[in-house]
């Protein structure tokens, strides 16, 4: 099936799985109970709730909130009015939200305070002039510095009627701009990834029929809403097939395996941590995880032990991995129903329908399996380039649509891909990608620091985490608590190095370049 085709737009897919699915459970948060009936009925009242606050196709609307019932309606709401979602990482501080907000032109912000912030407080004081910015919605809570609470804006939907928010729905097409990822990069700004509705249709309509979501599955959703793990594999994919959804904000391995035991969860994807924290917990066995039935992981390297104990101890019949970049919509290849355990752990699988893989050398020349080269894409997946950076764009797709990911990877004869290294020099902090040259820049912003290199070095329960080189300015001193401290204040927390290592000068070649591999020597020799 065509899933842009048959379901046009994101809030369309609401609108059809109340139809098909009527009262069976779509949301469960808590005591809160929404059948799919209940969940047309407020993403309505949210489409009614966008237009009233004069959202029109086209316009950004910034979300920053933790997994919620609300974080999905305010999606749906701003869709299904024609605007644009612009997830935010609520791990971000005042400078990166401003940022993204500024370089989107965002009309409007809804946001919710989470593990102790207020983004719009936190923006105020920032930023207080961000030039396209007029609204601000508290989603969840008091107002706070916010302009308006959650029901204050339900209820100015009230003067909008409510076949106008079907009309609405209805003109939003395929083609159309559904959000704007941004996904930090080498340069050390985040940039603008544009998808569109039937991209996210196409590619995760097809992935959840594949991995056999099914009605009266339970997904407890962990990986978060502003990355497409959460959105678009979880809550998007799960409507278009009957399945229930329970978001979580904030993993807790105790507090996952209650509400697995209890709601009977059934589908669980997410990185390799998730899973090796429930196996390690010690009171696992107090609970019942044989409902569990289907996951995924990927977005680092799997031991092949952990998807056996996967299978073994928490009870799951599928185990896949898959591979793809924000600019991919986040998904390139995925293992298939009969791969073992070696090739889900070593691989990350075939193409997915529609979609070619081949890697490169140097020159742009396909390798022959079993070579090492760039991973390229193309397909209807490939973004269509990063918002208002058409340079950027040029840069990362050529003119034949070949999406340049920056990885590096080997295809075996049966066309799986196993991702072996990154170009980009990019690493995976349990799950979470990190930029050494964005963080690279934000720790020059701490006052001692000179000059600033940092690398991906490897972590037992993250996977990787990130390792500071320093120089300090003449005369100024620092720890690596106060660094580390610094940051923690500074940027999102799986940015912040877990290592720091002062030194006098950094290993630069004769171009001045930063010679990376010989700070990774160095680490590996220290260890």
């Amino acid at each position: 099936m065509r899933y842009d085709q048959e379901y046009l737009s994101i809030p369309n897919v609401v609108r059809r799985a109340a139809e098909r699915y009527g009262d069976a459970p779509a949301l469960v948060v808590g005591e809160v109970r929404w059948s799919f009936r209940d969940l047309e009925r407020q993403m309505i009242q949210g489409v009614r709730a966008a237009l009233a606050l004069g959202i029109r196709p086209g316009d950004r609307v910034g979300i920053c909130a933790p997994n919620s019932a609300e974080w999905i309606v305010a999606a749906l709401g701003v869709q299904g009015a024609g605007g644009i979602v612009v997830p935010l990482n609520t791990r971000f501080k005042a400078a990166e939200l401003a940022y993204i907000l500024r370089k989107s032109g965002a009309k409007a912000l809804l946001a919710a305070p989470f593990l102790g912030t207020d983004y719009v407080a936190e923006l105020r004081k920032h930023d207080p002039e961000l030039p396209a910015l007029r609204t601000s919605v508290s989603i969840l809570g008091p107002r706070g510095e916010a302009d308006l609470t959650w029901p204050d804006f339900l209820a100015r939907g009230a003067a909008v009627p409510e076949g106008a928010a079907h009309a609405s729905i209805d003109r939003v097409a395929p083609d159309d701009v559904s959000d704007v990822m941004f996904t930090s990069g080498t340069t050390g700004h985040p940039k603008g990834v544009i998808l569109t509705h039937g991209q996210s249709l196409r590619a995760y309509g097809w992935m959840a029929e594949e991995y056999t979501f099914r009605a009266g599955d339970v997904f407890l959703v962990i990986p978060p809403f502003f990355h497409c793990f959460g959105y678009k594999a979880g809550w998007l994919a799960s409507f278009l097939h009957g399945v229930t959804v329970i978001p979580m904000p904030v993993f807790d391995a105790a507090r996952a395996l209650e509400i697995i035991d209890r709601e009977k969860v059934s589908i669980l994807l997410g990185p390799p941590t998730i899973f090796q924290d429930l196996i390690n917990l010690p009171s696992r066995s107090r609970y019942d995880t044989s409902s569990l039935r289907v996951s995924m992981t990927g977005g680092t390297t799997i031991p092949e032990q952990l998807i056996r104990a996967m299978r073994d101890e928490l009870s799951f019949d599928v185990v896949m991995s898959a591979y793809g970049l924000t600019e991919s919509t986040a998904l390139a290849t995925t293992t298939r129903l009969g791969d073992g355990p070696e090739t889900v752990a070593r691989t990350t699988g075939r193409s997915i329908p529609d979609v070619e893989v081949r890697v490169v050398d140097g020159q742009g020349r396909p390798l022959p399996g079993g070579e090492a080269g760039e991973i390229q894409v193309r397909g209807f997946n490939v973004t269509r380039g990063y918002w208002e950076e058409p340079g950027a764009t040029a840069a990362a797709i050529d003119v034949d649509g070949w999406l340049r990911t920056g990885d590096v990877g080997v295809l075996d004869t049966d066309g799986n891909l196993a991702v072996v290294d990154r170009k980009k020099d990019m690493f995976i902090v349990g799950g979470f990608n990190a930029y050494p040259a964005e963080i690279e820049r934000l720790l020059l912003g701490y006052a001692p620091v000179a000059e600033a290199s940092v690398i991906g070095v490897p972590d037992e329960r993250l996977g990787e985490v990130g390792c500071a080189y320093l120089v300090l300015r003449p005369g100024e001193s620092a720890t690596g608590a106060d660094v580390i401290a610094w940051a923690r204040a500074s940027m999102a927390n799986f940015k912040v190095p877990r290592h720091v290592r002062f030194v006098d000068e950094l290993p630069r070649n004769a171009s001045r370049k930063v010679l990376k591999d010989e700070l990774r020597t160095r680490f590996r020799e220290d260890a």
